[in-house]
């Protein structure tokens, strides 16, 4: 990070009075409001606020990428040229040379239709004017500059052949191709895990001092910014309400609205939040041996199909009001152990008992009696709630199905109890979800969970899309129902500084199987296992002093394939601590100190 001293060359990129609005049926709506800022070459500014605070919008009015019925005004001076002046054609000629972006979702912004190489060398014969032989070979070039294994196996693929942390460093690679002098990356890190997300952020940190590149990071993650950026700038409602070198603002924010940001930020290192002990003795929940497999055609017509094991033996207890947290990298496990603990697709294996009854030996409709002490909360809340039905239909639906004979006035009276307890108001029972904020449609996800009062629920990424004000009201929310109705909660998450402040105990997966397992206390300050211990340690945490003293205990490489893993440990292909036993032998979970651990090294 660099000092303020070294900040002190001509800007590169300087805002006037920006202001970005758009024209819609309910009239006109102010995105951005006389935003000012400046940006110098080899500069990281990252713009942090709430979903709808002008981020995004103040950054796609440099590149001319906002609809039709947009308006902008004021000066964007880039390069002693006026952004906002320029016709569409020569802003084309700046895009993707001199500014690059990387988007938010790089599944949505790869042509589906196109391998890596075919989109890459567009932009390099394009700005570069290379020939279609010289654009390929710096295509490939530059993915092993953002470290792509395998990069010529990977170039002729298609982005829907690659992981997400691959197909975003398919972007990064794009973007850099013609070395811009600015590069602006909207949110690049959110739907990754914090291993990748890590190895992202430090990757853009070694090509930003190869290249010389500004940087405009775009984030909610105030440990991002904590760790990347050298000044910040806060947004709300489409103003900026602080500016600062980044250790001033995290040490001493000057705006009510900056303070608010960096309280509800859950961190790594602190606990915000005191639960209540597990209330009983006897499971709620186990999990025995539970097994998921998925044939999976082969390449030869006279094979058999393969076997893609998705979870792997796994164990679990749940006591009644105790919340398990599951963590692991995507791909790990975890929803599909969700689903399988909900009997939502078949086991291959094990057994799931709920309060005492064996779930595979029941009937169809003894299992669909069972449906109502067992619910789920799902990662997207505006996709599981369905756009053509009123809160009150979507509240009363499972009661339509369940409890037939009650009245009309019966199931509103209970559905406006029941989103009065999640904190929103009987008045908006007709409205539809579009009409809702992220936060909102989470809480009417939750409120259609407990509609039946149920025993258990899972929680499958309940807060990975949301805001972190507004992540931190739907945790704290979780934990006061679990302790006034007793629920047994699955918290299903990558945030690791989430997961330590609702969970009672924590375990950890990797390629469908539990690594380690311990209560919350023993697993975050003592990890045993090398995967654990990278998972912790990649976390950012919102101190950029804290951060500047913590290493990364980096995992190379990616995620094997649950096709073919490795023979032995699971991790042993990508564990820094691996020797010849491991490759041979699978270690068992075994009680070591206070953990469970499936390590030949725990001690």
């Amino acid at each position: 990070m660099k000092p303020p001293s070294a900040l002190t060359t001509p800007p590169l990129l300087e805002l006037k009075s920006l202001n970005v609005s758009f024209a819609g049926r309910d009239g006109i709506t102010r995105a951005v409001k006389d935003l000012s800022y400046t940006l110098r070459a080899s500069e990281t500014l990252g713009i942090v606020g709430e979903s709808g605070s002008g981020k995004t919008q103040s950054v796609m009015s440099l590149m001319g990428l906002l609809p039709h019925n947009a308006t902008v005004s004021g000066k964007a001076v880039f390069n002693r040229t006026d952004l906002l002046a320029l016709s569409q054609s020569e802003l084309n000629r700046v895009r993707g040379k001199d500014i690059a972006m990387v988007f938010q979702d790089p599944m949505t912004s790869l042509n589906p239709h196109l391998t890596v190489s075919a989109q890459m060398s567009l932009v390099a014969r394009r700005h570069l004017g290379q020939s279609k032989r010289d654009a390929f070979a710096e295509c490939k070039r530059m993915l092993d500059a953002v470290r792509i294994p395998e990069a010529a196996k990977r170039i002729n693929q298609y982005p829907h052949e690659l992981s997400g942390g691959m197909r975003q460093r398919v972007m990064i690679a794009t973007a850099l191709l013609c070395k811009p002098k600015l590069l602006i990356a909207d949110e690049p890190t959110t739907a990754l895990d914090v291993t990748v997300q890590a190895q992202i952020l430090q990757l853009m940190r070694e090509l930003q001092t190869d290249f010389a590149t500004a940087v405009l990071l775009i984030t909610h993650d105030m440990g991002v910014v904590a760790g990347t950026c050298d000044r910040v700038l806060v947004m709300s409602k489409g103003e900026r309400v602080e500016e600062n070198f980044v250790e001033p603002l995290f040490a001493t924010p000057q705006h009510p609205y900056t303070r608010t940001l960096l309280a509800a930020v859950p961190r790594l290192d602190e606990i915000n939040i005191k639960l209540t002990p597990p209330t009983g003795t006897t499971p709620l929940l186990e999990a025995r041996g539970l097994e998921v497999a998925y044939p999976v055609d082969s390449n030869s017509f006279f094979a058999p199909p393969n076997q893609l094991k998705a979870l792997r033996g796994v164990d679990l207890m749940l006591l009644p009001g105790e919340t398990l947290g599951v963590v692991g990298e995507s791909g790990c496990g975890k929803s599909t152990l969700a689903r399988a603990v909900l009997n939502l697709i078949p086991a291959s294996a094990g057994d799931v008992v709920l309060m005492g009854e064996p779930l595979r030996q029941l009937t169809a409709t003894q299992r669909r009696a069972m449906r109502s002490d067992m619910q789920i909360i799902f990662q997207d809340p505006l996709a599981s709630l369905n756009p053509r039905m009123t809160i009150a239909n979507i509240l009363c639906e499972p009661l339509d199905t369940y409890h037939p004979n009650l009245s009309r006035a019966q199931k509103l009276r209970r559905a406006s109890i029941i989103l009065e307890k999640v904190g929103l108001k009987r008045e908006q029972l007709g409205r539809y979800p579009h009409e809702f904020s992220g936060g909102q449609c989470q809480r009417i996800g939750i409120a259609r969970a407990l509609m039946f009062e149920p025993k258990l629920i899972v929680c499958d990424e309940p807060v990975s899309a949301l805001d972190v004000s507004v992540q931190a009201k739907v945790v704290q929310l979780l934990i006061e129902l679990q302790q006034e109705l007793n629920l047994s909660l699955v918290f299903i998450a990558h945030d690791l500084a989430v997961v330590r402040q609702i969970s009672h105990r924590v375990m950890v997966m990797y390629l469908g199987k539990v690594v380690e397992l311990a209560n919350r206390d023993e697993i975050y300050s003592s990890p045993r296992h090398p995967y654990t211990r990278a998972l912790i340690s990649a976390v950012p945490i919102p101190d950029p002093k804290s951060q500047q003293r913590l290493g990364f205990a980096e995992i190379s490489g990616d995620l094997p394939s649950p096709l073919h893993p490795p023979s032995g440990c699971a991790f042993c292909s990508r564990c820094p601590l691996a020797e010849p036993r491991c490759a041979n032998e699978d270690p068992p979970l075994r009680a070591v100190g206070r953990s469970m651990v499936a390590c030949h090294l725990a001690e």
